[in-house]
Formats: structure tokens, C-alpha cells, sequence
């Protein structure tokens, strides 16, 4: 898997966990034309090749700013064209992010402004700073949000909470986030990683193949009916049951061990 990319460091801090970093703190991580090329790329091998981790861990540099969005100097009197042209690189970007098999930790450690809020809503769920800030402003600039946040926000919070965050564009405090449910956890700043860490850990430590089946069949959950939703969770189950990390988590429970899982 490629790590050579300019606006992101990629750590595999530990056995199966990856850390990205959006790494642009000089322009707020904001989201550049080339930050939307390494995303689609990485997502898309990530997606190609899910043995490279267990679980991913999206922060962003520094102590103050998880991802402020788009690029809006790099935006400024941009023509039409080449406004689409950059917003389909996002777009592919985002559908590459939500085929990602793996599960995504998002350890928000600051602002999440705009496209930066919509990355954040587009991991499998977030862990954020007390600092933390969250807001879909794009309103505010005369435009709307375009990477899937009008999906995932109302699926966080609801679709009355959705309507007043994005239709004013004003911020959430991470307290009052938590309150939404749009994070799961809220910690000291000094804490954050520790605590993400500590999940990444527990969901890297179980049976890999599992965790993916999983992740998909939840991701359903909200595409369909109940009874289509059941069904599609049994063919997920299905695939998973020849595996050979199913057969060492039953041996291992019988003889009161720790599972030796290898992803096969």
C-alpha cells in the first residue's frame, strides 16, 4: 500500500491499526485538490486490499483543527468547471471512503468545519476532543454540503436536528454533539488518543473477516427494510462461516484462551 502521499501521513502505530493524518496544518487541513486525489487513492487500495489493517484511526494535525473543510483560498474564483471537476475527485473520494471495509475510528481533536464535518460523518463513528467543534457552514457561502453530509447527518442526529444544523450552518459544541449522538464519546484533548486507541485495539483484536462482514451488514441497517435488512445480514453470515478464524474463536473459548486470529 502506497504511503508516499503529500497531504496525508499514514502510521501503522501498532500491529493492525493505521493511523491517517489529514496533514496540511498550515492551511487548517483543509481539503486542497491533491488532498482529494490522496484520499480516493488510499481509500480505493484500502478497499482493494483490506488485510493492510484491522482498524483505522482519521485524525487530523495538531491540537486544534481535525479538518476545516474545503480549500476555499485554492476555491477562490475558481470557473464552474473547474469547480466540478475538483467536487467530482471529493465525490469519488467519498463513495471510496463509505466501500472502505474497514472499520474507520474518527478521533476528532478540533474544529470540523464543513467538508471536514462530513469526513468526520462519514467514519463508522467518533470519538472528540472537549475543544471539538462541529458544523456544516456551506450555506453560509452560498453552497450546500456535497459529501454526503445531507445523508449521514440526519442518519446521526435525526432529520429535525439535521434541518437546524445545516439550514443556520451554526457549530455544535462536542457536549452538545454527544448530546445528538453525532460522537460517542467526549474526552479531555490529552485523552483522546489514548481512548481511540484503546477501541482501535479491542476492534483489531477480534476476528478480522467478521468485523468486515459486520461493518457491511450494518451499514445496511438504513438502506433497507427490515426483512431485506435481515436478509442481507444472513448472506453476510454465510460467507463468514467457512472461515478459519471462526474455527479457532470456537477453540479457543473450549480451551480458555485468547484467540489467535489471522484473517483467513
Amino acid at each position: 500500500m502506497r504511503t508516499d502521499y503529500e497531504t496525508l501521513t499514514l502510521e501503522m502505530s501498532e500491529d493492525h491499526i493505521l493511523k491517517v493524518i489529514l496533514d496540511r496544518p498550515d492551511a487548517a487541513n483543509s481539503m486542497n485538490t491533491q488532498m482529494g486525489f490522496d484520499l480516493r487513492s488510499m481509500w480505493a487500495d484500502l478497499y482493494h486490499d483490506p488485510t493492510v489493517a484491522r482498524c483505522i484511526v482519521l485524525t487530523g494535525r495538531g491540537e486544534k483543527i481535525f479538518c476545516a473543510g474545503g480549500d476555499l483560498k485554492q476555491r477562490n474564483g475558481m470557473s464552474d468547471k473547474e469547480w466540478l471537476d475538483q467536487h467530482a475527485i471529493f465525490e469519488q473520494g467519498v463513495k471510496s471512503m463509505m466501500d472502505c471495509p474497514i472499520p474507520i475510528i474518527g478521533a476528532i481533536n478540533g474544529a470540523a468545519y464543513g467538508g471536514g464535518c462530513e469526513l468526520a460523518l462519514n467514519c463508522d463513528f467518533l470519538y472528540a476532543a472537549e475543544h471539538a467543534r462541529f458544523a456544516l457552514t456551506e450555506v453560509t457561502l452560498g453552497i450546500m454540503p456535497g459529501a454526503a453530509g445531507t445523508q449521514n447527518m440526519p442518519r446521526a442526529v435525526g432529520v429535525r436536528r439535521a434541518m437546524e444544523v445545516i439550514l443556520t450552518g451554526m457549530p455544535l459544541s462536542a457536549a452538545e454533539a454527544l448530546e445528538y449522538g453525532l460522537v460517542n464519546s467526549v474526552c479531555p484533548p490529552a485523552k483522546l488518543t489514548d481512548k481511540v486507541m484503546a477501541t482501535a485495539r479491542r476492534i483489531a483484536s477480534n476476528a478480522p473477516i467478521a468485523i468486515r462482514q459486520a461493518k457491511k451488514s450494518i451499514r445496511m441497517a438504513t438502506q433497507l427494510d427490515l426483512k431485506s435488512g435481515y436478509d442481507f445480514e444472513i448472506e453476510a453470515y454465510n460467507r463468514m462461516v467457512s472461515s478459519k478464524d471462526r474455527l479457532e474463536g470456537v477453540l479457543a473459548f473450549n480451551e480458555k484462551r485468547k484467540p489467535n486470529f489471522k484473517g483467513h
